[in-house]
């Protein structure tokens, strides 16, 4: 229920992306992060209870209890509690620092890689870290798990209130923390940050969830 309240909500916005990214040039985007292609059944199965990717799996089943949000901006977000807090800051994307390669007016890579949350046009934000503490632990995310990722959302207006489309789930042992965000840029683009036994150790990564 609450997945179909976050589409129907977020529907009316993602159709103003969707005439403008009918792809007519090429495609470079990997898919061997999406959730489809996850062999690991565990943590597939988990992330099917709250990823749009996997909403078909989904029925009856739960997702885990949610990290309390304590603050949010438009530049950072701050979950914590349970002995857990995670932390994520953005950055400005400046063009003249990076190799943009564009076919025709659309820009297809940056540093000559496949970008996502924004594909075909030039970003104007980046993930500039994610940090995450758990018992006193830091936890360390590589920047490779999302430089190539930007745009970034941490909250909308929803007739005056503030409102996410995020959330940070945590198993009651403690044992995965799954950091889960979803922008409306690729028609919907969500991503999950997979921290397991206080390691990072994966990242998911779909886009078009909301044609």
């Amino acid at each position: 229920m609450k997945k179909i309240l976050i589409l129907s909500g977020t529907l009316f916005v993602a159709a103003t992306f969707v005439k403008a990214q009918d792809l007519d040039y090429p495609d470079f985007r990997q898919k061997k992060d999406q959730w489809a292609r996850m062999a690991e059944k565990d943590l597939k199965s988990d992330l099917a209870t709250f990823t749009m990717a996997g909403i078909e799996e989904s029925i009856n089943r739960k997702p885990f209890p949610k990290l309390p949000l304590r603050d949010v901006n438009d530049n950072s977000v701050t979950y914590a509690g349970n002995g857990i807090t995670v932390f994520i800051q953005t950055g400005r994307f400046v063009a003249a620092k990076h190799k943009l390669n564009s076919v025709e007016e659309h820009l297809v890579k940056i540093d000559g890689r496949p970008f996502y949350g924004c594909y075909g046009v030039t970003p104007q934000t980046t993930i500039d870290s994610i940090s995450v503490i758990i018992d006193k632990d830091t936890v360390a995310i590589p920047s490779i798990a999302y430089k190539d990722i930007y745009n970034p959302s941490f909250s909308f207006s929803n007739e005056g209130d503030q409102k996410t489309r995020n959330a940070v789930y945590v198993t009651p042992d403690k044992k995965n923390i799954y950091i889960y965000m979803l922008g409306m840029g690729d028609r919907g683009t969500e991503y999950t940050f997979i921290i397991r036994d206080k390691k990072y150790a994966r990242r998911v990564l779909d886009w078009g969830v909301l044609r």
